[in-house]
């Protein structure tokens, strides 16, 4: 079992920034990839960034060039550095781990509202 908590969540005008963090534990040595998903209301949640056990960073173009993800393995985070802000970045944006071949686990979510 895998256990995520994130944590940066918050109300920001429109470019602004934001970093979320997410600490992981529990059996984090078999995670394989960790990222960062977004749910706005009416919307299926999709996917922001992702990072591999490897080190291999994959984005959604929309928010290519304005998010970075990156990773402490000394503190077992993730985190998700987002500039530039827009009002269609506001969501529930979740962490994700990813244990092969088919197991996901979730954070409880934490709100990002932009205000134009």
């Amino acid at each position: 079992q895998v256990q995520l908590v994130e944590s940066g969540g918050g109300l920001v005008q429109a470019g602004g920034s934001l970093r979320l963090s997410c600490a992981a534990s529990g059996s984090i040595n078999s995670i394989n990839a960790m990222g960062w998903y977004r749910q706005a209301p009416g919307e299926q949640r999709e996917l922001v960034a992702s990072i591999t056990s490897g080190g291999s960073i994959n984005y959604a173009d929309s928010v290519k060039g304005r998010c970075t993800i990156s990773r402490d393995n000394a503190k077992n985070t993730v985190y998700l550095q987002m500039n530039s802000l827009k009002p269609e970045d506001t969501a529930v944006y979740y962490c994700n781990a990813f244990r092969l071949p088919f197991f996901n686990y979730w954070g409880q979510g934490t709100q990002v509202t932009v205000a134009s």
